[in-house]
């Protein structure tokens, strides 16, 4: 029998690794709270979504803060073209850790693109991939100025998308321009 680490979530046939242990949760809540993010909508974290989803045409842009049991979207864009079930299953902002591929993104802390997840077994069970349609997925770190990974600025689409080299260099761009709009506001 194989003994399985708390905060890790596995398959129904136990053999694969569905949402990964984050050991970093008790420090990454210390710094969301002392900035002041991760539990309420932010306009300007909303803008910066719609503006990430007008750069890589996504239907669907989020800034997302990873907790312990759940995610927070405390920046988000959902273009005209967005499901209404799926608007709807966003309206408030938060679902669980096991849904997504931002966990990974965060305890792996380094960006993920995913043409079309139902190529990658390991990603193609995770729920949101049947409950909602989510079919592809391209996402990179927050990573602070105190090396702590704060969450995941990311687009998705119910359609594959050939993300590449070139959509990974854009969402890591976009990534280190959101720190540096955190740091600024820190400061002031």
């Amino acid at each position: 029998m194989t003994e399985r680490s708390p905060g890790m979530i596995y398959d129904p046939s136990g053999r694969h690794l569905l949402t990964p242990a984050d050991p970093e949760v008790p420090a990454r809540l210390r710094r969301l709270r002392k900035l002041g993010l991760g539990d309420d909508a932010d306009p300007q974290l909303d803008e910066f979504a719609r503006r990430v989803g007008d750069i890589t045409s996504a239907p669907l842009a989020m800034v997302n803060f990873i907790q312990e049991d759940r995610q927070y979207l405390g920046g988000l864009y959902t273009g005209a073209s967005v499901p209404a079930a799926l608007r709807a299953g966003l309206a408030g902002r938060t679902f669980s850790r096991e849904h997504g591929y931002c966990p990974h993104v965060v305890v792996r802390r380094k960006a993920l693109v995913l043409d079309d997840v139902c190529d990658y077994p390991r990603f193609a069970g995770n729920p949101v991939v049947d409950e909602i349609g989510i079919r592809s997925y391209l996402g990179a770190p927050l990573i602070d100025r105190t090396g702590v990974a704060l969450g995941t600025v990311c687009v998705v689409d119910v359609e594959p998308r050939p993300w590449g080299r070139p959509g990974l260099e854009t969402i890591k761009a976009l990534a280190a321009e959101l720190v540096a709009q955190i740091h600024t506001r820190e400061g002031n």
